[in-house]
């Protein structure tokens, strides 16, 4: 059965996008096998050609490659394994593949991530623990991990951790613990809730950042926050954890790449809780002070709508120039 695609003018772009890194991945895997035969080496492996190439992925110049799906580079490379059939003489030497052979068919539009881009307003985006998100336009997303569904998970967790500690004292003999059949079913089961809530929560941010992605704003801008020097905090670890900001950031970025929609970063020393969103000075700011209380001008507003204040007008700043 033969089914007919007829993609937009942004998936077309994409799909080009993905037939020139599969030819530029396919060059790069192809042009290792042959350094390898001039130096008179073995033939390189399928595994041993992936692995260097995520060595080449992790180059600062080679970053772009994230942005394509990882099995587009691994397919390509896959297709070099013809390379093997050079050597028994059952097909002649492999060539590199052409730009020429891979050119958009004339009439198709070609659509400039810039130009895909809404014409809605930007959106800064301020992360944190007592809510998930919080949006400058007004939106609040609230921490799913309040909810009474993860909650009653949790719990169920925690008390199947206890029942497995206490069979191991249990059943141990002399300096050594002894793993019956009840623990290793107790275990299976801890493991089963919690990828339940590994998956909720992933999900939900899924959830999130698909739905301020479809409002279609000009721009997002986020703060580059320090996962790992949050986690460092005791009593701030367990929450940062479960909040998962680290890849709240990652699927953003890349779903507003997919989206045209220009993302921008902050830098993590950027005092957006510290700076007054209506006048611009700072404040001196605990983490326990919730509400913001400019000492300029009066304003008086939640801390963290005035971090995502002023991640906006980051972002404004940063297009005007």
């Amino acid at each position: 059965m033969r089914v007919m695609l007829i993609p937009n003018n942004y998936q077309n772009a994409r799909l080009f996008q993905f037939a020139g890194t599969a030819r530029f991945a396919y060059n790069w895997a192809l042009e290792q096998e042959n350094k390898n035969y001039e130096a008179g080496e073995k033939i390189i492996s399928d595994y041993e050609l992936r692995r260097r190439f995520t060595k080449y992925k992790n180059e600062p110049d080679n970053q772009w490659l994230y942005t394509i799906s990882n099995n587009v580079c691994k397919q390509a490379i896959k297709d070099v394994d013809a390379y093997r059939k050079f050597f028994s003489g059952l097909a002649g030497h492999s060539r590199y593949k052409s730009r020429k052979r891979s050119k958009p068919t004339v009439g198709i539009e070609m659509s400039d991530p810039e130009s895909v881009a809404g014409s809605n307003d930007g959106i800064g985006i301020d992360l944190g623990v007592k809510d998930l998100a919080i949006c400058s336009n007004g939106y609040v997303y609230r921490n799913i991990n309040k909810t009474s569904r993860v909650r009653r998970l949790k719990k169920k967790q925690r008390r199947l951790q206890r029942r497995i500690s206490r069979k191991y004292e249990k059943n141990k003999k002399g300096g050594s613990y002894q793993k019956t059949r009840n623990i290793v079913k107790s275990e299976k089961q801890l493991l089963r809730v919690t990828h339940r809530l590994t998956d909720i929560r992933t999900n939900y941010i899924h959830q999130v950042t698909t739905e301020i992605v479809k409002r279609k704003p000009s721009f997002i801008v986020m703060e580059d926050l320090n996962v790992s020097g949050m986690m460092k905090n005791k009593h701030l670890a367990r929450a940062v954890q479960e909040q998962k900001l680290a890849e709240f950031i990652r699927i953003m970025r890349y779903k507003c790449y997919w989206n045209g929609i220009r993302f921008i970063t902050a830098g993590r020393f950027y005092a957006s809780s510290k700076t007054c969103s209506v006048c611009g000075h700072k404040n001196g700011l605990k983490l326990s002070d919730r509400i913001y209380r400019c000492e300029h001008c009066g304003a008086v507003i939640d801390r963290d709508m005035n971090a995502s204040m002023n991640l906006y007008h980051y972002g404004k700043s940063i297009i005007s120039h």
